[in-house]
């Protein structure tokens, strides 16, 4: 299973993380955002990676020209849209970045957000599905219905999202049968923050059930 550990700002916990098992790190390219980290900030956690640890960058409502500068400053593998960008604007992602994942987060509110998917999977490498918050984009520690995602199967790879923890996190897929998860604020002491012992109990939990 992928593993994604959204929020990452110290290269010595971007290490640590990639090395109890983390295949994938998060990194918010969003000013606003209290987990907010620069070009170089990435550059010197990238520096202490393995190169197959896979490095997404999170923007939301970002140009294509801001989104291609950061993506080659940063040496990011992938490009994760938290925002309102509509399929064309992947789309015209795509053209810019074609050897660069696309990853387009959905923050669910109700079943009806659920049926905007469909719109989005021609055009995307993956869905990740996120919990709903009118003032914040992610990190929220909210968690999504799971029982209501039990169905859930798009046409492409998706990551669960929202208020996942070392102590929910086997509940959940024993709900929901994600091709990925992804955890910020459940593995924090602080937003940017790790809790490298969250970390460490969530990789025991996952092992423990054959996750990963």
């Amino acid at each position: 299973m992928r593993v994604k550990i959204c929020g990452i700002t110290k290269p010595d916990q971007g290490k640590a993380i990639a090395s109890m098992g983390a295949n994938a790190l998060g990194f918010i390219c969003v000013p606003a955002s209290p987990r907010y980290v620069t070009s170089s900030q990435i550059r010197a956690v990238r520096e202490q990676l393995p190169d197959n640890v896979e490095r997404i960058g999170v923007f939301a409502n970002s140009t294509i020209a801001e989104i291609d500068r950061i993506v080659a400053e940063a040496d990011l593998t992938g490009v994760q849209l938290h925002g309102d960008e509509s399929p064309d604007f992947c789309v015209q992602l795509r053209q810019v970045l074609p050897q660069v994942e696309i990853i387009k987060a959905l923050r669910v509110k109700n079943s009806q957000a659920l049926e905007q998917v469909d719109i989005y999977t021609s055009y995307v490498d993956t869905l990740l599905l996120d919990a709903y918050d009118p003032q914040q984009l992610g990190g929220t520690g909210k968690t999504l219905d799971w029982d209501a995602l039990q169905a859930f199967n798009p046409k492409c790879a998706w990551l669960l999202a929202g208020g996942l923890t070392p102590l929910n996190i086997l509940e959940a897929l024993s709900q929901v049968k994600p091709n990925g998860i992804d955890l910020s604020s459940g593995v924090e002491r602080n937003p940017g923050d790790k809790d490298l012992n969250k970390v460490s109990q969530l990789f025991e939990q996952l092992k423990s059930s054959h996750f990963v």
